[in-house]
């Protein structure tokens, strides 16, 4: 019997998959979609936005990490996080009180510093897993007006990227292969490395929420799992919109070059949180870009809605080549 992947399922099986659950509900204004990575719930005179993600890929500060990741989804959608609910699940044999303890510390520091209450959630020490797995649910609030969705993407509009790809990629694998690393990198490269997950840093509220108002923002996405390449196709379906990019201008780090080179991965099918993908009209775009260098974050253009239709398209010797859509995460190859 063939056997699935490590990471997200194949896009084909999980389309086929969403396509078969039924919205009951005439509440619910977005349900679940690719492209659509938060639920938004008509609560009267606002609207909720619900997100629910796991930290499986590393076990390097989950419970902060938990929190980055739900809450760069909630503020795409232009809403505030509110809420929080957190399942934990703790390895046998292997789960001290100070090990959950220090989780539990790792998320109500995460949490504070956005202003979430954490309201409830579970957590067991389970046997068949050899590290902890944490998932967090978290709930935002957004005026109905505020609201931003790929489903507002419009032909003519740019497309930006704040920092650079491949952010989390590094994080995770110069913390969990340091040893490895360590024989290809300088000292220097692999404690900067480790850093990824601070600076430039994973989480893309601030950007977020420097943009989401007056600046013609028709919607932004966070490319994770997938990278870059996954996200900019997931933008497409969403929207039912054809992308233009142009592949030499997206920003990469060298030290992010070395470490993918030495995986042999490839940084635009990797995970990438921490960079901010959005589109905005064109006739914005020099205030975004202001107000982004302004606040110290970088940020390029890297193309433009071509057209209806789903597709992505990048610029190879002047003319348009479909970009592959990636089955999986380049960063799962190695585990």
């Amino acid at each position: 019997m063939h056997t699935l992947p490590t990471g997200k399922l194949p896009p084909d099986l999980l389309e086929k998959l969403l396509n078969k659950i039924p919205i009951l509900d005439k509440k619910i204004i977005v349900g679940p979609g690719t492209g659509l990575d938060c639920s938004v719930i008509d609560f009267g005179d606002q609207y909720l936005v619900l997100k629910s993600d796991p930290i499986s890929l590393t076990s390097e500060n989950i419970g902060w990490y938990a929190v980055q990741i739900n809450v760069n989804d909630i503020v795409t959608t232009g809403a505030d996080p509110k809420w929080m609910l957190t399942t934990l699940l703790l390895p046998e044999n292997a789960t001290t009180f100070q090990f959950v303890e220090n989780i539990t510390d790792q998320l109500i520091l995460a949490t504070k510093e956005y202003g979430i209450t954490i309201i409830g959630g579970h957590t067991e020490v389970t046997n068949g897993i050899d590290r902890p797995i944490i998932s967090a649910t978290i709930i935002g609030t957004v005026d109905k007006d505020k609201l931003i969705t790929p489903l507002g993407i419009e032909i003519g509009d740019k497309v930006f990227l704040t920092k650079e790809i491949a952010i989390e990629t590094v994080a995770i694998l110069s913390n969990d292969y340091s040893d490895k690393l360590s024989k290809h990198l300088t000292e220097q490269e692999l404690r900067k490395a480790q850093s990824y997950l601070y600076e430039p840093g994973i989480s893309i509220y601030k950007e977020a929420h420097l943009i989401r108002d007056g600046f013609g923002v028709t919607a932004m996405h966070d490319p994770t799992e997938g990278g870059l390449a996954s996200a900019l196709w997931e933008l497409s379906i969403a929207s039912n919109k054809t992308l233009m990019v142009d592949l030499n201008v997206v920003p990469i780090s060298e030290l992010t070059k070395k470490i993918c080179s030495f995986f042999s991965i490839n940084p635009l099918n990797s995970i990438s949180s921490g960079a901010l993908l959005f589109t905005v009209h064109a006739e914005n775009s020099k205030a975004i870009i202001d107000i982004l260098e302004k606040n110290k974050i970088p940020v390029s253009e890297i193309g433009y809605v071509f057209g209806d239709g789903i597709g992505v398209n990048h610029i190879d010797q002047s003319k348009p080549i479909s970009l592959p859509r990636p089955e999986r995460d380049e960063i799962t190859k190695i585990f």
